[in-house]
Order: structure tokens, then C-alpha cells, then sequence
């Protein structure tokens, strides 16, 4: 009987290097995380009870859920086309327009807050003529506003990394069939792109939910999350704040663990 032998694979200095840094970030954002989290549970778990029961504190979360989920489905209806016109399509101007999609990830979400407030303000561009009919200070329409403004650039860059990466032959040969363009986007192309959209999607949720900057200058009341955060931080401070933004954690924690496991069909279909 033969000895079989087991190589040992040499592990390369940069490869090794690079796992030192992978690891330090994640235990920079784990124990960033986990510190909070189980400091809350361990020692003070009836404070997160309390927290959770509070009409007022569950109100503010699901706010924070509702008004980013608005966001997002805005952000798919104005983002989707977007990312396709650009993926598709060359035109005059077109570094430009793609520089500007993406500026509200670098503007400071104050400054961000404050130019939403000029437009959307009851004096503003488009709030004034609408205050009749809708206002967006303090109110539901200005979070969402705000949300989306500082996270739709994720969908649309998002979208059109989605459709850059289906080929248009796939298109032209739906086209050569009879199917007119239309048909050809929502049965060929978005299916096909679903991916990315679907992962941009999360990602401006994610973002809009986390939002705090834009929605405190806009529309301070009504509260949500991050906003009862900082009031009551301010009010009553780090142990009347704490549980509450363990409990914002674990919500969002959760649905992204859902969203994880729904998606993950799709890692099957793209190696297929």
C-alpha cells in the first residue's frame, strides 16, 4: 500500500499580510459592535426590555424601517432606468451626469439636509407651489426626501453595474424576434440584472435607514431612529440611548439576515 503524502501549501508573505489586515478589520467592526451589544444584554437586558415595550421608541424604528423602505422603492422606479440609460448609452455630458448621481455620497449630509430644506422647505422650489397639497418639513415626505437623496446614488451605480454586465446581444436577439424594447428590458435584461439590483436595493436601505444628518435638519419630528438616538443621548445620555440603539441593531440585523437567505438562490443561478 502506497503512503499517500499530503502537500502543504505555502502560504505567500502578501497573502499572508493581507489576512492580518482582513482580520483586523473585522474585529474592528465585530468588537466595535459586539461590545455594545452584549454590554446591553449581559448588564443591562431589563433596560432593553423596557426599551422594546416603549410605544414611542418601536414607533420611531418602524419609522425608520417604513420611511427607508419608500426610499428604496423610489430609488428602484428612478434608479433602474437611470443605471440602464448609462450602461447602455454614450452621450454628450455623461462623465458629468455620472459625477453629479454620485455627489451626495460625499456632500456632508448636513450640507445635504440644508439644500433639501431650500427645495422641499415651505418657502423652497418645489415645497413652496406643493404646500397646499403636501409638506415635507417635519413630516413623513421630507424623511423620505431625505433618505433618498443621500441613498440613491447605491441603486443607480448599483443598476448600471447590473446592466453593463448583461450582454446586448441577448437584447438584439429578443429584439430580432419581434419583441419590442420594452419587452425585451423587463424579460430579458432586468431578470438578468436582478442580482445587482436586488443587492443596490439593500444597500440603499441600508443607507437610508442609517440616515440621521439630512432627515434632523428636514424633519426632526417625526422622530426616527437614529433621531430618538441622539435626543435622548442628549436628554438623558449614554444609558438612555444605549438600548435603543442595541435594539435598532438587532431589528436590522435580523432582516438583513433574512435578505441573505432569500438571495441566496441567486449564487446558484449565477454559476449555472
Amino acid at each position: 500500500m502506497k503512503a499517500t503524502t499530503r502537500k502543504i501549501r505555502k502560504i505567500e508573505p502578501m497573502t499572508f499580510v493581507f489576512s492580518l489586515i482582513l482580520l483586523v478589520l473585522f474585529l474592528f467592526i465585530f468588537l466595535t459592535l459586539s461590545n455594545m451589544i452584549f454590554g446591553q444584554l449581559l448588564g443591562d437586558f431589563s433596560g432593553l426590555v423596557k426599551a422594546a415595550g416603549n410605544r414611542s421608541v418601536m414607533g420611531a424604528i418602524f419609522l425608520s424601517l417604513y420611511a427607508g423602505f419608500l426610499a428604496t422603492l423610489l430609488a428602484l422606479l428612478l434608479g433602474a432606468p437611470t443605471g440602464y440609460i448609462l450602461a447602455r448609452f454614450d452621450f454628450p455630458g455623461k462623465r458629468m451626469v455620472e459625477s453629479i448621481i454620485d455627489v451626495p455620497v460625499v456632500v456632508p449630509h448636513t450640507v445635504a439636509g440644508i439644500a433639501l430644506l431650500t427645495v422641499f422647505g415651505s418657502r423652497g422650489l418645489i415645497g413652496g407651489p406643493l404646500e397646499a397639497y403636501v409638506q415635507f418639513r417635519d413630516a413623513l415626505p421630507g424623511i423620505v426626501v431625505a433618505m433618498l437623496f443621500v441613498s440613491m446614488p447605491y441603486l443607480a451605480n448599483s443598476a448600471r453595474e447590473g446592466f453593463k454586465s448583461v450582454d446586448p446581444k441577448l437584447e438584439n436577439a429578443a429584439r430580432s424576434l419581434g419583441a419590442p424594447l420594452w419587452k425585451a428590458f423587463f424579460f430579458v435584461t432586468l431578470p438578468l440584472s436582478a442580482r445587482h439590483l436586488l443587492i443596490g436595493a439593500v444597500m440603499t436601505w441600508a443607507r437610508a435607514i442609517s440616515e440621521f444628518g439630512a432627515v434632523v435638519i428636514i424633519a426632526y419630528y417625526p422622530m426616527i431612529g437614529p433621531t430618538l438616538i441622539y435626543d435622548r443621548y442628549l436628554s438623558y445620555g449614554l444609558s438612555a440611548s444605549r438600548p435603543i440603539a442595541v435594539l435598532l441593531i438587532l431589528v436590522t440585523l435580523s432582516i438583513f439576515l433574512v435578505i441573505r437567505v432569500l438571495s441566496a438562490g441567486w449564487s446558484i443561478y449565477d454559476r449555472d
